[in-house]
């Protein structure tokens, strides 16, 4: 019996929900599992191609992101240990003044997310929201809240975080693209994000409680740790810009003259795997220097950030792989044929996907990887009048709307920040959809203005 492709989808979405949510299977095995129920399900892959066209898009997806996604984890790591990260936030502390403390975290939260994960950049930054409060003595929704908006945008807009990666390999368009677009609409992002905040802030007295981690006493100390012992500004960001500027000057070449003899040059400095190595060699140097870690020393780190990252590659591969088995059952072209009968417009079509996914399970980046493998082939099947980065961005703010208790971005700030759950669902679920709002619309906005065509 013929399965039609949309009960596919809603078995395979189900699939993942029960798995991951009621069922508490690691995110890797359930995409798997589900990437293997559509092959199953569907009439137009055989009972014995079923594992190797799982098997063979997940191994396109890891050859894509992998080695990007590893070194990435490694700046991480090294950023946080040599004191890099504390650097740039105490800057911004000082440029900005205590009166727009507010500020300084969120400038902090939407570099910081740029090559460090979510999760690290608020376990990093909330012990010093923590320290402006019991210095400042108010404001504490505030600064919890402008953390994640900074730091929610980047990590969904901008690589080299794992979705924004993702969906420009998957939709086929130049990752320095996907820089600029995604940073552009993410800093409005931000400021909405920022200006909500102050409204609950002015709303709800939130007192300090304690959580996990730093005692309140511990907090006064980091308030008043010594500066000289952490690394110079420059240093702190070379292995954030460096990245970006190699990668942005290949896709401003490129865009002016493919044949020229620099393009070669900006060709092999721009592709994110080299930017990535040169940029994770500066933050080992640093960390080395920083602590007088020798090269056995700095085993450990460089095991941890790997740890880390590996599971984060099997997690996105494996969504990816899902995504490319709902491309095989004809999801895609299924709802490409819906959005044009009813007349929805294919930005919005992102969105509204990337909202339902993200409702059903949870991640994010599962999110924007199984909604850009949807919308790859009506791109193809239907080419827009705009650039497919516009559709890469209507997925990423379509992705953070929705965000609740199957999220582990949703614990994790409600167990640091110290807030109950009703708490968390009345600051970070609101502000994240209106964030998710703002960036659609703004998204398209640009694909009118600027097609990049």
């Amino acid at each position: 019996m013929e399965i039609h492709p949309l009960v596919v989808l809603v078995i395979a979405i189900a699939v993942v929900f029960v798995l991951i949510i009621r069922l508490k299977i690691n995110a890797f095995m359930a995409l798997i599992t589900a990437a293997t129920t559509v092959g199953l399900l569907s009439s137009t892959v055989s009972l014995g191609e079923v594992m190797p066209e799982v098997a063979g898009a997940f191994g396109r997806v890891c050859g894509g992101i992998g080695i990007v996604i590893a070194l990435a984890a490694l700046i991480g790591q090294c950023l946080m240990e040599s004191g890099a990260a504390d650097k740039i936030v105490r800057v911004f502390v000082r440029a900005l003044g205590e009166k727009h403390a507010s500020v300084s975290l969120l400038c902090s939260g939407y570099i910081l997310s740029v090559p460090v994960f979510f999760d690290t950049v608020f376990y990093l930054l909330v012990p010093l929201a923590r320290a402006m409060r019991v210095r400042m003595g108010r404001n504490y929704v505030l600064f919890v809240m402008a953390i994640c908006a900074g730091g929610a945008v980047t990590h969904t807009m901008v690589p080299p975080t794992p979705g924004p990666l993702a969906m420009a390999a998957t939709l086929d368009f130049d990752l320095g693209v996907m820089i600029l677009v995604g940073a552009m609409i993410g800093l409005p992002m931000a400021i909405v994000g920022w200006l909500f905040a102050m409204n609950r802030d002015k709303v709800l007295d939130i007192p300090l409680r304690e959580t996990p981690g730093l005692t309140l006493t511990e907090l006064e100390d980091l308030a008043k740790a010594d500066e000289s012992r952490l690394p110079s500004l420059f240093m702190s960001l070379l292995p954030i810009v460096l990245p970006v500027i190699f990668i942005t000057s290949n896709t401003a070449v490129n865009a002016i003259d493919k044949t020229s003899p620099l393009a070669g040059i900006t060709g092999f400095l721009g592709n994110p795997n080299f930017a990535l190595l040169l940029s994770a060699a500066i933050s080992l140097y640093l960390l080395a220097s920083q602590k007088g870690y020798s090269l056995t020393d700095l085993a450990k780190p460089v095991e941890t950030a790997f740890a880390s990252g590996g599971l984060i590659i099997l997690i996105t591969a494996a969504g990816g792989s899902f995504g490319g088995m709902l491309v095989k059952a004809e999801v895609g072209k299924t709802l490409g044929d819906l959005a044009q009968d009813f007349g929805i417009p294919f930005l919005l079509l992102s969105f509204l996907l990337a909202t339902l996914i993200k409702v059903a399970q949870g991640s994010g980046t599962v999110t924007m990887i199984t909604v850009s493998s949807i919308m790859a082939p009506l791109i193809i099947a239907a080419p827009q009048a705009f650039h497919p980065v516009y559709i890469a961005c209507a997925i990423g703010s379509g992705s953070l709307v929705g965000s609740w208790m199957n999220d582990s971005g949703f614990w994790v700030y409600k167990q640091m920040s110290g807030f109950t759950e009703m708490e968390a669902l009345q600051t970070w679920t609101p502000m994240l959809a209106i964030m998710g709002v703002t960036g659609l619309i703004i998204t398209q906005l640009l694909a009118m203005i600027i097609p990049l065509q």
